[in-house]
Parts: C-alpha cells; structure tokens; sequence
C-alpha cells in the first residue's frame, strides 16, 4: 500500500515578512507631525484673512527658520538621548562674544566670528565631556551651563560696553560681507525670503541625510535608544555623544551670526527660555523624549507648525497670551500622538 506524504505548511519567518504601506507611513516620525502641520495651515488660512496673503508666507516661514535651524541639532541630539538646555543662551553667547571681540580689540568682523566659532564648539565639548566624564543627567549638566552662561553674558557685556548690550558693529570691516552670508534677503515675486530660510533647507537636507544614509547617523538611533548595548558592539558612544553637543554647538555659533548680523548688536539678555522652543519643536516632530526615535524632517515640520501658529494668532487679531497656553497643549497632544503611533506601527 502506498502512503501518501503530505508536505508539511512553511512557516513564514516574521523577520523577512512584508509590511502593510499604513504600517510603514506609520512607522515614520514626521506622519504625526504633518497631520498637525495641515490642521493648523487650514485652521489659520480659514480665521485669518492676512494668512492668506502670499506676501505674508515668507514672514511665517522665516519665523519657522528662526527656530528651526536650532531644531535640526536638538532633535539629532535628543535621538542620541540627550537634552541641552543651554542652546537658547548659547546663540546670544555667540553673537555676544562676535561682537565684543571685534568691537574690543578693533579686528575684523570675521576675526570675531571665527573666534565666537571657536567658543561656540568648546561650550558643545565641554557640555560633551562632562556628561561622559560624571554620568549625570544631561538636564543638569546643560542646566548649569545655562545659568553659567546667562550670568557670564549679562556680566562680561556690562564690564566690556558698560551697558546690557553690545556696541554696534555695522560700521566695522567685513560686516557687509559677513552679513550677505548669515542675514541677507532677496525677493521671489511678492515675497521676501530671508537667507536664514535657504540655510534652513540645506542644514534639513544635510542633518536628514547624516541620519538617514550615513553610518554616524545609525549609531545615533544607537547610543539613543540603548547606549551600553550600542557600547558593546563597538558603537564610539563616547564621540558620537560629544559630537552631538559640539554639533550644538555649531548650530548656536551660526544662530547667533544671524541674531548679530541682522540687529549689528546683541542683548545680553536674549535666548532665555529658547531652548524649550527648540524642544518642543522636535518632539513635536516626533522625537521622544527617550531616545533613539525621530527625523530631522519631523523637527522642520514641527517649526512650521510653531511659525504657523505664532504668527496666526497675530494675523486673526487674537489675545497673544494664548499663545503659551497653545504651545503647550501642543507638546502634550504631539507627545501622545507619537507613542500611540509608534506603538500601532510596532504591532502591525
């Protein structure tokens, strides 16, 4: 008698398994963030007629700019797992130490520059150093920069000009050709755009890039989201963090140019509470605050959203003070929306 094999059923391997497209859109850190971005753009475009002028985007867009070129190296960051909440007082060190250098000791306005670029990057180091040195929290390594920094500025700007701003530099050489560089502007038809929007674009592209393509950007999901197993595969957990800062670092050297460059003086007071904005701008883009989860582009998105809302509720003649209340309903809705998300997307 002849027995009849029957071929046992394959079992499918869930590695190798295909995902739905709904599961992949889910997956991405920006979707959350670009449903948001529409609801507000219509919300606005609907209750505040001059929202609708076209004169009127590259004001909000330049206002999204101003916050998101900060965004790009906070939201890096804050995929390695860490915070800074120096950034805000940074960019005014920045410009500051620009400035008075130049202004000071009578050089060139790009020798100050490249001294405040050189400052910028060693406050990132040390921020760096510190946090790997002592193990704290980085909200309290950057937290004691923060008030280091703000002290230092008001201080050395009242010892140096005698007042809490510094001396003008519109009339020092080399600051027409640096200004073309960090705070220009040109016309497209009706609109204004300011150089800021274009260096926003690039840093986007090029941070998007980094992250995306590059193999520094895979050990940032890495140290993020479990540094000692990153540590055990031979991930340098040490300079990828430090380098994040420096990166920081970099971003407030080139922020302050733009605050510097546009006024030719600085207030020794300014960028207090900044740093909140930067974070709330790539949380809302999709950065949890745990690490290893999140996209430069989400962070861009996130300060269109914050342009978009700031200047909407000018545009509909509205009382300003909602405008804190809104940002922080905002970050808690963003942060909600994003671990319901991650979590569908993880399950399908």
């Amino acid at each position: 008698m002849t027995e009849t094999l029957v071929k046992p059923p394959t079992a499918v391997d869930d590695r190798v398994s295909s995902r739905s497209l709904g599961a992949r859109l889910l997956s991405r850190p920006e979707i959350g963030s670009l449903v948001g971005a529409a609801v507000v753009l219509v919300f606005f475009l609907i209750t505040a007629p001059t929202f609708r002028d076209p004169a009127a985007s590259g004001t909000i867009v330049y206002q999204a700019a101003l916050i998101g070129v900060m965004a790009v190296p906070v939201a890096l960051l804050m995929i390695g797992g860490e915070f800074d909440l120096s950034a805000g007082v940074a960019v005014t060190t920045s410009g500051l130490t620009a400035a008075l250098f130049s202004f000071q000791f009578s050089t060139n306005v790009w020798v100050g520059v490249l001294v405040a670029l050189v400052v910028s990057l060693a406050i990132g180091a040390f921020n760096g150093w510190l946090l790997m040195r002592t193990g704290l929290p980085s909200f309290l390594v950057t937290l004691g920069t923060f008030f280091i920094l703000q002290g230092l500025n008001l201080a050395v700007t009242r010892l140096m000009s005698g007042s809490v701003s510094s001396n003008s530099i519109s009339d020092m050489d080399g600051y027409t050709s640096a200004s073309k560089i960090f705070a220009s502007q040109f016309k497209v038809g009706p609109v204004t755009v300011k150089i800021l929007i274009v260096w926003w674009i690039l840093f986007v592209v090029a941070g998007t890039w980094v992250l995306l393509k590059t193999r520094i950007g895979n050990w940032i999901f890495a140290v993020g989201g479990d540094a000692a197993a990153a540590r055990a595969v031979g991930v340098p957990v040490k300079k990828v963090k430090i380098g994040l800062f420096m990166t920081v670092g970099f971003f407030a050297w080139f922020s302050g140019m733009h605050l510097l460059f546009t006024q030719s003086s600085v207030q020794s007071g300014e960028g207090v509470g900044k740093e909140f904005i930067y974070i709330i701008a790539a949380v809302v883009g999709g950065c949890l605050l745990t690490g290893g989860f999140g996209s430069v582009v989400g962070s861009a998105i996130g300060a269109l959203i914050f342009g978009m809302t700031q200047l909407g509720v000018v545009y509909a003649h509205w009382n300003a003070d909602w405008f804190k209340a809104f940002l922080g309903v905002m970050l808690l809705l963003a942060t909600i929306v994003n671990l319901v998300v991650k979590k569908r997307a993880d399950l399908r």
